[in-house]
């Protein structure tokens, strides 16, 4: 038996490193992600990385299609009569596979502390002066149910370089967060 179609039309165009990210934002009733997948699947791309977060009464989707160069341009044309709704925002471009990273080493922080501004921009500030990339980011507020504080809570992936000697970043880190009120713990990212 022959290839599937897909492998021989991969195989002529090239690789399937051609990537397309989309953006969109929606009213919450309204998220485009079934229709989005629909679209990226009928061009005959892949599917290679999702998001979707609903964040106050609206949900943003991020995705990352990856095919061979003429199903990315179909999913283009696709994607431009999507946009077209006017209750969906949406953006998208041609990107390029990421290269590894095999010189950071994945962490998660998370942060707990009493609501007030500028909290993230002095933890973000701590870890750009580093060189440390922010690989995921997901912060909010909330009411503490027990006593109606308000309260503030942040989980984020960072990619330390290799070199960088853990324990001491971890101790000023710390210090940074205690001189802030912040409970907070970073710890390596175990999967």
């Amino acid at each position: 038996m022959g290839k599937p179609a897909l492998n021989r039309s991969a195989a002529r165009n090239g690789t399937t490193d051609n990537q397309l990210l989309i953006s969109t934002l929606s009213p919450a009733h309204r998220a485009p992600i079934l229709a989005l997948a629909k679209r990226i699947a009928d061009s005959g791309c892949n599917l290679a990385d999702a998001r979707v977060s609903t964040i106050g009464n609206d949900t943003s989707v991020m995705l990352l299609a990856a095919g061979a160069w003429d199903a990315v341009a179909k999913l283009e044309t696709s994607l431009g009569k999507l946009g077209r709704d006017e209750e969906l925002q949406i953006v998208h471009y041609r990107t390029t596979p990421r290269e590894p990273t095999t010189h950071l080493l994945p962490y998660l922080v998370e942060v707990i502390a009493a609501d007030r501004p500028g909290i993230l921009v002095k933890i973000i500030e701590f870890f750009s002066r580093r060189d440390i990339s922010v690989e995921q980011l997901s912060s909010m507020r909330y009411q503490a149910m027990q006593t109606g504080a308000e309260m503030f809570q942040a989980q984020i992936t960072i990619g330390i370089p290799a070199e960088t000697h853990i324990a001491a970043l971890r101790d000023d880190f710390l210090e940074l967060c205690d001189g802030l009120n912040l409970d907070a713990i970073m710890d390596p990212v175990k999967f």
